[in-house]
């Protein structure tokens, strides 16, 4: 990813998909993920391609002023390269700051065909950045560090730019704020929220991800990569948001470098029986990249979202590959690498990066 960035103005700039989901106010919820009984606001063939236009949160919150012109504006940023989308949600639409969570959720997508005990197949063909700057925040009361960062009163947020270097896009962090010095580092955008609808009739807070996925917020999810999901209700309502340029494993000052992108996605429904021979029974997001099998563990505890990691890897093996049980534990000791996904979103993750290669001489189903 290189070059200079385009200020991408809903409608504007270059749209890949087959079809395009602007993030306008009736496209979108804030601090909501989509249930059963939304409705859609695009219903799609499998194996569609769809342009998403993502609204970042930062810069539009209540403790920012909920005025992203004033806001940007203050770090010198210009009116027209202020998203026109951004504007008009923080000017429309309201959220409950106490119930509600902080994101900006454009759908949901209704998959033709897809139904219960199915995997939704969602693959991140592209991601545009929309605007070449974003902000890192840390409020009270929520990261790694609750009561201790950030040190004074209020939010911390911090504008982060992004400018072009030696070909490649950077964002730039200064050594002291006001300082000339700074620390520059890659960028590698992806959706921290991708998710299916629950069933019922109440919109889950957007903040706790879970079986359904929501803000899992993994950094591997990157262009070129799969999320498979198991759909909850008939047509999966797809929906995405909480857009990244970068983050750290942990997520650990509540944010990392949040910033509006456009994303085309292909959505596809793997059917219960071919899902079942591929991976076994799914009880939550499994992502794949062009080496790993990536298996997930949620829970409030970090603990035991490593522990439910563990034993989501185990029946992946098992199912995909025949390994006697404790020879996928051993493997698994020996060979996978477990990571924090993020430890800021009220329930933690932690992912495994199961290489596929390692299993290139076994016959799938061999005991």
């Amino acid at each position: 990813m290189g070059g200079v960035i385009e200020i991408l103005q809903p409608g504007m700039g270059e749209i890949p998909g087959a079809h395009y989901l602007p993030a306008a106010r009736e496209n979108v919820l804030w601090g909501r993920l989509p249930c059963e009984t939304d409705a859609a606001v695009l219903a799609i063939a499998p194996g569609a391609s769809v342009t998403i236009d993502t609204v970042s949160h930062e810069g539009i919150l209540e403790d920012q002023g909920k005025d992203p012109l004033a806001f940007f504006g203050g770090h010198g940023v210009a009116a027209t390269s202020v998203l026109e989308d951004a504007v008009a949600i923080a000017a429309h639409l309201s959220r409950n700051p106490a119930a509600d969570g902080p994101h900006v959720i454009t759908g949901p997508v209704f998959v033709e065909g897809a139904q219960p005990g199915d995997l939704l197949k969602i693959t991140v063909e592209r991601l545009q950045p929309r605007v070449p700057y974003g902000i890192i925040s840390s409020r009270h009361g929520k990261g790694a560090l609750v009561g201790e960062l950030p040190r004074g009163e209020g939010t911390v947020s911090v504008f982060t730019p992004v400018e072009s270097r030696d070909g490649e896009l950077v964002g730039v962090l200064p050594v002291v704020e006001g300082g000339e010095r700074v620390v520059r580092f890659p960028l590698a955008p992806f959706l921290g929220t991708m998710g299916v609808a629950v069933a019922g009739a109440e919109r889950p807070h957007s903040v706790p991800p879970g079986p359904h996925g929501g803000n899992i917020d993994i950094n591997l999810l990157v262009e070129g990569t799969v999320l498979y999901l198991p759909v909850q209700v008939p047509g999966a309502l797809a929906y995405v948001g909480d857009p990244h340029f970068a983050q750290g494993d942990g997520e650990v000052a509540l944010t990392a470098l949040e910033a509006s992108l456009r994303a085309t996605l292909r959505f596809d429904v793997v059917l219960r029986a071919q899902a079942l021979a591929e991976f076994g029974e799914l009880v939550g997001p499994l992502v794949r990249t062009d080496e790993y099998l990536v298996p997930t563990g949620l829970d409030p505890d970090l603990n035991e979202a490593m522990r439910r990691c563990v034993r989501a890897a185990l029946s992946l093996i098992r199912a995909r590959w025949g390994l006697d049980e404790h020879l996928a534990y051993a493997y698994l000791s020996t060979a996978t690498d477990f990571d924090i996904s993020q430890v800021v979103d009220i329930v933690c993750g932690v992912h495994a990066r199961i290489r596929e290669a390692d299993f290139a001489d076994v016959q799938r189903g061999d005991a």
